[in-house]
């Protein structure tokens, strides 16, 4: 695995009692119940009474360009209510609907060389509309098809640049994933299309989403989607030790 080339300048949440999420994408942000599901479980494993509130637009197929992220924020809309552990509705009325609005491309879109440019174009403005609501932009680094290992760097290069110009949080979830295989290749992040992610590749993004967001490994946290014991340890780690080596750079 090359390292990304593009150096990151370090921009951090800096949001001390982060609430609220919102998970903007496609099919690789919703399969396996969702990396937002999966990262309030690892919260909630944690910090026991202390609720994260997740809501994904996910557009199967789709790209950045393809979402109205300015819109998500509209009063009375999009995560305005939810449901608790119990199935009551609670409505999200009092403060700021999100703290932060994780984003990402579809699968080649920023590396494809007649769609890169709608890319950065739709980072750029979605970051704007972000900051324009009170909360922070961030973009989750997407990973490479299975049989497609040279896209790791190309997808860090450009995840790291968005983050750069637009001085966004990035979590380098595909970084995790070739760090993961690199050191077991039994363990299968994709199914059988080679880009979907299995759900060890869903529960690896959302470790990864963990530890980048609240700078804490999950090692060790009680939330492990169903996967044996020694499987989510390892995923775990790889999580951390990802998060804590890309944004020491």
């Amino acid at each position: 695995m090359r390292e990304t080339a593009v150096e990151p300048r370090l921009a951090d949440i800096g949001i001390v009692d982060l609430a609220a999420v919102l998970y903007v994408g496609n099919s690789f942000l919703s399969f396996n119940n969702g990396i937002g599901w999966h990262v309030a479980r690892l919260h909630a494993s944690a910090n026991p009474g202390r609720r994260l509130r997740s809501t994904s637009v996910s557009i199967t197929g789709g790209g950045l360009d393809w979402h109205d992220v300015d819109s998500y924020f509209r009063p009375n809309a999009i995560g305005s209510y939810s449901f608790d552990d119990e199935n009551n509705v609670v409505f999200n009325h009092s403060g700021r609907l999100f703290d932060v609005a994780l984003m990402m491309d579809c699968s080649q879109c920023p590396i494809h060389p007649s769609l890169k440019a709608a890319f950065h174009a739709s980072a750029k403005r979605h970051s704007a509309a972000v900051r324009g609501h009170g909360a922070k932009p961030a973009f989750l680094m997407t990973w490479a098809y299975e049989d497609r290992p040279e896209m790791t760097a190309l997808l860090a290069d450009a995840y790291t640049s968005a983050g750069n110009d637009n001085a966004a949080f990035v979590i380098p979830a595909g970084l995790a994933f070739a760090a993961a295989l690199a050191k077991r290749s039994d363990v299968r992040l994709h199914i059988e299309d080679k880009s979907h992610p299995s759900p060890a590749g869903t529960y690896l993004a959302a470790c990864t989403v963990y530890a980048a967001l609240f700078r804490r490994s999950p090692s060790g946290l009680g939330h492990t989607a169903g996967l044996n014991a020694p499987t989510a340890s390892f995923l775990q780690d790889v999580a951390f030790e990802t998060v804590e080596r890309y944004h020491r750079r």
